[in-house]
């Protein structure tokens, strides 16, 4: 095995990147998914479209519109440069905010049907007792849709690790800054270096069949067929 310096970091590279962006997609998913599981909203079909939108469109297409958005001559780069004094295209905050963009739907969803499915009578008695917000999400709703946050949490984290055709377009491939162990891989197969190929493919294999087990797990324990239905987190 000839796994260099650069390959390792390219695995913690892709472990802080999937990490950073799975804790900001429970931010900014938890609120969102608790408003569209209960607003009535006419457009509603439509902003859940949007949201799940990455689900189907192509990855490079995606990622082709955000290095437009995040090049040094658009406002969103010049923003950004102004308040950090960088480029935002070819950096890691380009691809936390593409990730977070990219994985959305997979936090969204699991959360959504886990609000969805929570008994109304239940939280609308707690209230009555005198449970705050706050109180009433860490006492009841979080309790009754641990299992949609683990989805949701999981799902997110794993598929930021397999993000390829995204991060490629706006991160490039510098290594230690931009280059994720999917970029690593596809360079170790460019140059012909299958044996080193041969682990980060089993690696991220491996990690994907361990993933899936956690979630037809958390699936099991609420008595659904992961997946397989739209409260699985997947539509």
């Amino acid at each position: 095995m000839n796994v260099s310096h650069n390959d390792w970091l390219a695995v913690a590279l892709t472990l802080k990147l999937a990490g950073v962006t799975t804790l900001i997609l429970l931010v900014v998913s938890t609120p969102l998914a608790w408003w569209l599981a209960h607003t009535r909203i006419r457009i509603k079909p439509v902003l859940e479209a949007i949201i799940a939108l990455p689900l189907v469109l192509p990855p490079t297409v995606l990622g082709f519109y955000l290095l437009i958005a995040f090049a040094p001559d658009s406002a969103v780069g010049q923003l950004w440069q102004l308040l950090s004094g960088n480029t935002l295209a070819f950096s890691f905050s380009a691809l936390v905010i593409a990730s977070v963009i990219y994985s959305l739907p997979f936090v969204v969803q699991p959360l959504q049907s886990g609000f969805q499915q929570l008994p109304k009578p239940l939280i609308e008695t707690a209230a009555s007792l005198g449970a705050g917000p706050i109180d009433r999400f860490l006492s009841v709703i979080l309790p009754l849709c641990r299992s949609n946050f683990l989805v949701a949490s999981t799902l997110g984290f794993a598929h930021t690790v397999g993000e390829f055709g995204v991060v490629l377009m706006i991160g490039g491939n510098i290594p230690g800054q931009t280059q994720v162990l999917s970029i690593a891989l596809y360079e170790r197969v460019e140059s012909l270096q299958y044996q080193t190929a041969h682990w980060l493919a089993g690696g991220l294999i491996a990690f994907s069949v361990i993933t899936l087990s956690i979630v037809y797990l958390a699936n099991s324990y609420r008595g659904l067929t992961p997946l397989a239905k739209s409260d699985g987190g997947i539509q």
